[in-house]
C-alpha cells in the first residue's frame, strides 16, 4: 500500500514553515570561522540523550540549530559561562492535553518551565477539532465534554480560545506561530464522529456511509500533519451531558478501519485507552489493541501503568499486550510515571473519587443533599463495598480515607486541621476514618481540600518500578498536563525525577534518565532531528544545576481566563530552556518569545513502522 505524503500546504492556505536545512557535522566544522554564532553555552556538561556518558564541551546554537559542539573560540552574538551545568535536550512529554490551554498560555506552563520543549496532544480520543460548520453548537458541546472529562475550567475554554476553526487544518493554523513549545497532535476519535454522526454519536452506530465520511475525515486531518487517532473506551470518560462519549459507542470494526487509515500516513501513531488501562487488560481488550497496531502497522501507546508491588501480576499482565503486538506486526507502549502525582480532591467538585463504581450518583446530588446521603451509615457502607470490590480496579487505592491530609478548610469547626492525617483526627474522636472525613467536609459544605497519600511509596514498589522502566515497551509519560487543572499536577514529573535519580533514590544513573526524557519518545513519534544533542540538529536544550534539580510543591494559584484556578508548580535548578534555539525561560522566568512549531505528521515526524 502506498503511503500518503503529507501536503505541502496544510488546508487552511498557510504554507508550511521549514526552518534551516540540517548541517552534517563535516559541514558544520568546515564553517566554523566562517559564521557567527547565535549564542554559546561553554563548558557545559552534555548529556546528549542517547545514553552516552556525559563529557564537557562547549555548545554553538546558529540559526534555530545545534550548529557546533567541542571547544568554540569564533564569535558569537551572545554567551554564558555553563561550567558546573548539565546541558541537555529538550524533555518531550508524550501526553497532555495543552490542547486549549495554548491559546491562553502559549509557554505551556508548566512544562516549559521544567524543561519540556515539545508537547503531544489531542490524547484519549478528545480534540477540540474537526467541528461541523453545519452545527455550531457542536463547540459548545466539545467544550463541556473537555471539561466534564478533562477537568479544563468551562469558563476558560469559552474566554480562553478563539474556537475559528472547522477542518483539523484549520485548528493547527491558528496555533502556528503564536507558541512558545513545539506541539504535535492526534486527531480525536469523539470529534471525528461528532463531526459525521451529530447527537447520535453518543449511543449510535455509524452507517457504512458514515465510517466512509470518519475515515476520509481522519484521512483529512493527517492530510494537513495530524500525528494520527487517538480513542477511548474507558468507562471512566464521559460527556458534559453525564453520558458515556462518543468513541465509547465504537465497536472494533470502526476502530480498526480508523486505524488502517493511520497507516496510509507518513509518521502516525495510535494512542488508545481501554477500560483495562486502570487495572489489569481483559482478553478482548489485548485483542483490540494488538490488532488496531498490527493492522496499522504503527506503535499504539495507553496510559498510564500502575506500578504497586502489593497488586505484583498487574504489570506482567498489562505488558502481555506488547508482547502478543511484537508476534503479530504490532507495537503496544505503555506510558508509567516516574513520580507519584499529588492528587488535589474534594467531595464537593469532581474528581478520582466521582470515578469509583457506585459513587458518582452520590456524589453528583446538590451538596445538601450530599450531605446528608455521606452522614448515612449505610450509604458509607455501601459506597466502601463498591471501593473495595473487583471492579473498582486501581481506585481501590483511593479509600484508604486514614491515611489523607487534610488541605485547606473552610469553617471554624475545621480550624487547626489543615496537614493532620484523618486517621489520628478520627482517632481523637472515636470515629472511622471515612465518617470522620464526612464530618469535616461537611462542616466546610464539601469545600475541603484533601490529599490522599500514595500507598505504593514503599520500596518494594520503586525497585518494581526500576525494573519496568528497562522493558523496551515502557516509556515514561502520561503527565496529562493541561488537564485536571485544580486536582493534580503531572507537568514536573522530568524535574523531580531528575532530582530524584540524581540526589534521592538513584533509580537510573543521569544519562540513563536523560534519554528516557528525551530521545525514547523522540524515537517513538519518530520525531525529526529533536531529542539529542546534535550538531545540526534543531536546538531544543535545556540548561540545569544538578545539585538543585528538582520540582517545587504544587501550589493553587488563579491564572487562568475568568480568574478559575489550577495547580502550579516551580521548577528549581532550570538555568534556562531554548526552543529551536530561542530562549523561552530563564531561571523560571518566560521570555515572552515564541519560537515554538506546530509539528506535523509526514513533514516533522517520519514513520515508525512496526513492520
Amino acid at each position: 500500500m502506498r503511503v500518503r505524503r503529507g501536503r505541502s500546504r496544510p488546508r487552511g492556505g498557510a504554507a508550511y514553515r521549514h526552518g534551516p536545512a540540517p548541517l552534517g557535522r563535516s559541514a558544520s566544522r568546515s564553517r566554523r570561522g566562517a559564521l557567527m554564532l547565535d549564542h554559546v553555552i561553554k563548558g557545559a556538561t552534555v548529556v546528549d540523550g542517547t545514553g552516552a556518558p556525559a563529557y564537557t564541551a562547549d555548545v554553538g546554537v546558529r540559526g534555530g540549530r545545534i550548529s557546533v559542539i567541542g571547544k568554540i573560540t569564533q564569535g558569537s552574538r551572545t554567551s554564558e559561562d555553563a561550567h558546573g551545568l548539565v546541558l541537555a535536550p529538550g524533555f518531550v512529554d508524550p501526553h497532555t492535553h495543552y490542547d486549549a490551554q495554548l491559546f491562553w498560555d502559549p509557554y505551556a506552563t508548566p512544562s516549559l518551565n521544567h524543561g519540556v520543549t515539545t508537547v503531544a496532544g489531542g490524547n484519549c480520543g478528545f480534540t477540540l477539532a474537526p467541528l461541523n460548520p453545519g452545527r455550531p453548537e457542536d463547540a459548545d458541546y466539545t467544550r463541556r465534554m473537555m471539561s466534564k472529562v478533562e477537568g479544563m475550567s468551562l469558563v476558560a475554554l469559552e474566554q480562553g480560545a478563539p474556537w475559528n476553526w472547522h477542518g483539523f487544518g484549520e485548528y493547527l493554523d491558528a496555533l502556528e506561530g503564536r507558541i512558545a513549545v513545539n506541539a504535535g497532535f492526534m486527531v480525536g476519535h469523539c470529534a471525528l464522529r461528532r463531526y459525521v454522526m451529530g447527537p447520535d454519536a453518543v449511543g449510535g452506530q455509524p452507517s457504512r456511509a458514515q465510517l466512509d465520511a470518519m475515515v476520509a475525515l481522519l484521512h483529512e486531518a493527517m492530510d494537513a500533519g495530524a500525528w494520527g487517532l487517538s480513542t477511548t473506551q474507558s468507562s471512566t470518560h464521559s460527556d458534559g451531558d453525564g453520558q458515556p462519549v462518543a468513541s465509547r459507542h465504537a465497536e472494533p470494526a470502526e476502530l480498526l478501519a480508523l486505524s488502517r487509515a493511520v497507516g496510509e500516513h507518513e509518521g502516525t501513531q495510535i494512542e488508545a485507552i481501554v477500560a483495562g488501562c486502570l487495572d489489569q487488560f481483559s482478553d478482548a481488550e489485548i485483542d483490540l489493541l494488538v490488532e488496531m497496531s498490527a493492522v496499522a502497522g504503527r506503535p499504539l501507546n495507553w496510559n498510564v501503568l500502575t506500578i504497586d508491588a502489593a497488586v505484583p501480576e498487574r504489570v506482567p499482565r498489562q505488558l502481555s499486550a506488547s508482547e502478543r503486538a511484537r508476534k503479530a506486526g504490532g507495537r503496544v507502549v505503555a506510558l508509567t510515571m516516574p513520580i507519584l502525582t499529588p492528587m488535589n480532591m474534594s467531595l464537593g467538585t469532581f474528581c478520582a473519587l466521582n470515578l469509583i463504581p457506585g459513587w458518582g450518583p452520590v456524589l453528583g446530588l446538590p451538596v445538601p443533599e450530599r450531605i446528608a446521603r455521606l452522614r448515612d451509615p449505610g450509604v458509607r457502607a455501601e459506597m466502601l463495598r463498591r471501593a473495595e470490590s473487583k471492579e473498582a480496579g486501581v481506585f481501590r487505592r483511593l479509600v484508604d480515607f486514614g491515611r489523607y491530609v487534610i488541605g485547606d478548610t473552610y469553617s471554624a469547626a475545621n480550624r487547626g486541621l489543615t496537614g493532620r492525617v484523618v486517621r489520628d483526627i478520627a482517632a481523637e474522636r472515636g470515629q472511622d476514618p471515612f465518617a470522620c472525613l464526612v464530618e469535616i467536609c461537611a462542616a466546610d459544605e464539601l469545600r475541603t481540600v484533601l490529599w490522599p497519600m500514595p500507598s505504593d511509596n514503599d520500596p518494594g514498589s520503586w525497585a518494581l518500578r526500576a525494573e519496568t522502566w528497562q522493558h523496551e515497551d515502557v516509556l515514561l509519560g502520561g503527565s496529562d498536563a493541561g488537564a485536571h487543572l485544580d486536582r493534580m499536577c503531572g507537568a514536573p514529573y522530568t524535574t523531580r525525577f531528575l532530582g530524584d535519580c540524581l540526589r534521592g533514590r538513584k533509580l537510573v544513573g543521569l544519562e540513563q534518565a536523560v534519554r528516557m526524557l528525551t530521545d525514547d519518545p523522540a524515537r517513538l513519534f519518530g520525531l525529526r532531528e529533536r531529542g539529542r544533542l546534535r550538531e545540526g540538529w534543531h536546538a531544543d536544550l535545556v540548561l540545569f544545576d544538578p545539585e538543585r534539580i528538582d520540582a517545587g510543591r504544587a501550589r493553587l494559584v488563579h491564572d487562568l481566563p475568568g480568574d478559575s484556578p489550577r495547580l502550579d508548580s516551580r521548577a528549581l535548578g532550570v538555568r534556562a530552556v531554548w526552543v529551536n534555539g530561542v530562549e523561552v525561560i530563564r531561571d523560571d522566568v518566560v521570555t515572552g518569545a515564541v519560537p515554538g512549531r506546530v509539528l506535523r505528521s509526514g513533514r516533522d515526524t517520519r514513520t515508525v513502522s512496526t513492520r
